[in-house]
């Protein structure tokens, strides 16, 4: 079952370098964030789309992730390691350093949360650290994808095909969301990521794994930031920097601690 997971998190791994090529958030949280030198703490850093060019932007980063198999793909985007550090790290259960003028949890990060911990009370708990960690005036940017109408994009029983593919190894598979529901009581999304995958060896690998996870509103995300001392300077809901709407799809805030 290890060697199972192992390939998997591989698999996944360059699946989602293949699949996340557009960089039009990574240069919109860029014309945000500045030219100027900045610390900067990434939480939810993957495989480095936002690590790799900010370091090279000049800016003082620092990333967070607990999958080693994404971590592992920062080191060949970056040729000049002297301002950037990065480390496994379960984002939920430890300690995140302190002192940074930006903290980013871009990416859709509020929605892929991995912890055993209640979704709500995680996504909440990500805002509360961020505040610990930022020095005062220091920026909080959450980009999160976001509609006004969650169930018309999670309340759908048809099969979801996400990724297909070969991996570096020689693994061949695909990645599907299946049995996709919204419960608009607790504002919850459920559904089954399945994975077949043949591997390197040629054995069958099918897995099933059940989700569930909080669908935060604009409102309680605005609550969370006031009650842990944010100020919202900026909203928008794309990266024309058009206002949240019907028409939209993201909600992109810069907050700013007081």
């Amino acid at each position: 079952m290890h060697r199972e997971d192992e390939i998997i998190s591989m698999w996944s791994a360059d699946m989602y370098d293949l699949d996340e090529t557009d960089i039009t958030d990574v240069n919109f949280a860029m014309s945000i964030i500045g030219p100027f030198s900045k610390r900067i703490l990434e939480i939810g850093c993957g495989s480095g789309r936002y690590l790799a060019p900010l370091a090279k932007a000049g800016h003082k980063v620092v990333g967070l992730d607990f999958d080693e198999f994404m971590l592992k793909k920062i080191d060949a985007k970056l040729e000049d390691k002297n301002n950037v550090k990065w480390r496994k790290s379960d984002i939920i259960k430890e300690e995140w350093e302190i002192g940074f003028d930006v903290v980013l949890l871009a990416a859709n990060i509020l929605f892929n949360i991995v912890s055993d911990m209640e979704y709500e009370k995680a996504q909440k708990l990500l805002i509360e650290k961020s505040a610990n960690s930022l020095l005062p005036d220091g920026h909080l940017l959450i980009d999160y994808s976001y509609t006004l109408y969650p169930e018309k994009w999670y309340d759908n029983p048809e099969p979801n095909l996400i990724w297909e593919g070969t991996d570096s190894h020689g693994n061949t598979g695909k990645m599907i969301l299946l049995d996709n529901k919204f419960n608009k009581t607790n504002s919850t999304c459920t559904f089954v990521r399945r994975y077949e995958i043949i591997s390197e060896n040629g054995d069958s690998i099918v897995r099933n794994i059940p989700t569930s996870k909080h669908f935060a509103t604009l409102i309680q995300i605005q609550k969370w930031l006031s009650a842990c001392g944010f100020v919202i300077e900026g909203a928008w809901g794309d990266y024309e920097k058009n206002p949240i709407s019907e028409d939209t799809n993201r909600a992109i805030i810069w907050a700013r601690k007081l």
